[in-house]
């Protein structure tokens, strides 16, 4: 998909919408803050190319970006990598909150 000298992409396996993709270190690190600087630059040029990928494909209204790091953050798979979800209006009854409503409670302000 894409790719350069530190990081890839991949479709998620288990997208939660479609174009749903991950953006991953190639070193095998598991914390996003224990990258280095050049694998954080590359994380980021990769996700912004996958951006104008999936805006092309996909066509969607928004977009959530998210890593997860640590156990009480949700981080299920010890490898760093970024999310990048597309957003369709309607694919959920209120957006408002965004990435603020891993925890329902404080998800309105």
């Amino acid at each position: 998909m894409l790719e350069n000298a530190l990081a890839f992409a991949r479709w998620d396996i288990n997208p939660v919408s479609p174009g749903h993709l991950l953006v991953l270190t190639r070193r095998h690190v598991a914390d996003f803050f224990e990258v280095t600087p050049a694998e954080r630059e590359a994380l980021m040029a990769l996700l912004l190319q996958a951006h104008e990928r999936v805006r092309k494909d996909h066509h969607p209204d928004g977009f959530n970006v998210g890593v997860n790091v640590g156990d009480a953050a949700g981080q299920t798979i010890g490898h760093v990598h970024v999310h990048l979800i597309p957003r369709y209006n309607g694919d959920t009854p209120e957006p408002r909150g965004g990435v603020r409503r891993v925890i329902p409670r404080k998800q309105s302000y």
